[in-house]
């Protein structure tokens, strides 16, 4: 069985649109891209050959299948193992809000489904919603009435609009918004199901959300008394 995982690559920002036709190229063309800056530790940045300089990060999601074979095309063609060229890096997807969305997702990757989650023990879930411009608070507000504690919004950009024309039978426009909410794993079907009723595919938010296992967190105290206060209610 293949399974599905998110796939993140950070690279120097001047290769975005060598590594974004790489990945056409090899039939990933559903993909959300925003800027970023390194931060890390000078350390870390001269162990990957890195630096403190502009950054793009690319998602796409991706399967076990997919993955062994791109990553001999990233060090053959890439050049990925020389450093300061990025790093590539793959996170399990526990889970996807509607058949639509996976279809979309996977853009024609074989996929079959087996367990939801990957990782059993995990305490807390992150959400991810990518959606279009301008809606994030119509999704909060969704996610609010489950009682989901909050989020992080990032400015993106996103390909695969004749995907979503094929495999979900809307036009997305290209400018996203993606939204990070960490949840209790109890409560992420609630909110999963909330935001894909009031701002799904098939509203002007064009909303499409996933989940991914969170292993460990810190700081996560206040989703913790916020918790035990609807408990006292």
């Amino acid at each position: 069985m293949s399974k599905l995982y998110f796939m993140v690559s950070i690279i120097d920002r001047s290769l975005t649109k060598r590594f974004s036709s790489f990945y056409e190229a090899e039939g990933l063309s559903v993909s959300v891209t925003t800027l970023g800056v390194g931060t890390a530790a000078s350390e870390i940045l001269d162990y990957f050959g890195l630096d403190g300089a502009e950054k793009s990060v690319i998602f796409h999601v991706i399967n076990g299948d997919k993955w062994r074979s791109l990553k001999h095309q990233l060090r053959l063609k890439m050049s990925l193992d020389v450093p300061g060229v990025g790093i590539v890096f793959l996170i399990p997807v526990s889970s996807v809000g509607g058949i639509k969305t996976l279809n979309y997702l996977t853009a024609g990757q074989e996929f079959q489904k087996g367990e939801e989650s990957t990782l059993k023990d995990t305490k807390f879930e992150l959400l991810v919603v990518i959606a279009n411009q301008g809606y994030t608070e119509l999704i909060m507000d969704a996610a609010r009435e489950v009682h989901a504690t909050g989020g992080t919004v990032v400015h993106a950009k996103g390909t695969g609009i004749q995907q979503a024309e094929k495999f979900m039978g809307v036009t997305l426009v290209p400018e996203k918004e993606m939204l990070f909410i960490v949840t209790r794993k109890e409560q992420k079907n609630d909110i999963m199901s909330a935001i894909m009723q009031k701002a799904g595919t098939g509203s002007k938010a064009g909303a499409i959300v996933f989940s991914l296992p969170v292993t460990d967190t810190a700081g996560m105290r206040m989703i913790e008394d916020v918790d035990e206060e609807m408990l006292e209610i």
